[in-house]
């Protein structure tokens, strides 16, 4: 199947796409109304607008960094996910997604990177969780540890909230131990949460694929011991056609679904393109013709 990942309401409901993702909260804060056509999309802990809004609501390294855009690595910024009051109103985004449609994808689930977040809260929360379970609070493999607990307690209270299917987007690094260490996602304790994970593969021409196909097929291991499924999302902005083409012939060997971010017109044009180039054409011969 195929998918188109969208602001823009109406082309969910374009005839090329098997399934539409809508954006009601995306990493700028932009807020919409959910849709009932559409698997609505939150951006959990990624807010521009929240963290300009208010500072205190930003993950913090040792060093008192600020996980905002300004700094290396971060297109946005990150809000601490040991905010109560922040997921809180993540939570209620959500119940308002599913009133429309209960299908939601969770975007932007975790920490920033693997040196966040040492706020007050953070390290309050963490030397409580230390003491309870009996482990050194200098010990980094139990700091790791309670952080993956952290977005997997957040995961499970949303997916309590979702009728439907549970999308999860998952950072492009299927080596052994990254995403649990860079973002606390302990695959195997979302597994039990989470119907399909999404990998965004993004890049601005896919002139070589081999990249695409030594990620997908690296999720693809990551995740063959877990009932779930697979899915990765292409860029297709401004993307030539064949190249996109080339892109979605080597993710559909790996996943479940391919995904088009944020060019529908792009995307629906690689679809006809490339079923008009998988027709064969019929040959006509004179006797064949009618009188």
């Amino acid at each position: 199947m195929y998918g188109v990942v969208t602001r823009n309401a109406d082309e969910v409901d374009w005839p090329e796409f098997d399934r539409g993702f809508y954006e009601v909260k995306d990493v700028t804060g932009r807020a919409a109304e959910p849709l009932s056509n559409a698997v609505n999309m939150v951006s959990c802990f990624g807010d521009n607008a929240a963290a300009n809004e208010n500072p205190d609501l930003v993950p913090v390294d040792g060093d008192g960094n600020l996980a905002t855009r300004d700094r290396t690595y971060f297109d946005w910024a990150y809000i601490c996910p040991t905010n109560e009051k922040y997921r809180a109103g993540l939570l209620e985004i959500i119940d308002d997604a599913v009133s429309a449609n209960g299908d939601v994808r969770l975007d932007d689930v975790g920490f920033p990177r693997d040196e966040y977040c040492h706020c007050d809260r953070c390290t309050r929360l963490f030397g409580e969780w230390a003491d309870e379970h009996g482990r050194d609070a200098d010990d980094e493999d139990a700091w790791f540890e309670w952080r993956a607990e952290v977005i997997t307690a957040f995961v499970a209270d949303a997916a309590d909230r979702i009728p439907g299917r549970v999308y999860l987007t998952l950072y492009p690094d299927p080596y052994p131990g990254h995403l649990y260490r860079r973002a606390g996602l302990d695959i195997e304790a979302l597994a039990e949460y989470v119907d399909e994970f999404v990998v965004p593969l993004y890049d601005i021409d896919y002139g070589t694929t081999y990249w695409l196909e030594t990620i997908a097929r690296g999720f693809v291991s990551l995740l063959d011991p877990y009932d779930v499924d697979f899915s990765i999302e292409l860029y297709a902005v401004d993307v030539d056609v064949d190249d996109l083409i080339h892109a979605l012939e080597v993710a559909d060997e790996y996943a479940k679904d391919v995904l088009f971010g944020y060019d529908a017109s792009n995307a629906a044009a690689t679809l006809r393109r490339m079923t008009a180039d998988g027709k064969q054409g019929k040959t006509f011969r004179p006797e064949d013709a009618t009188r």
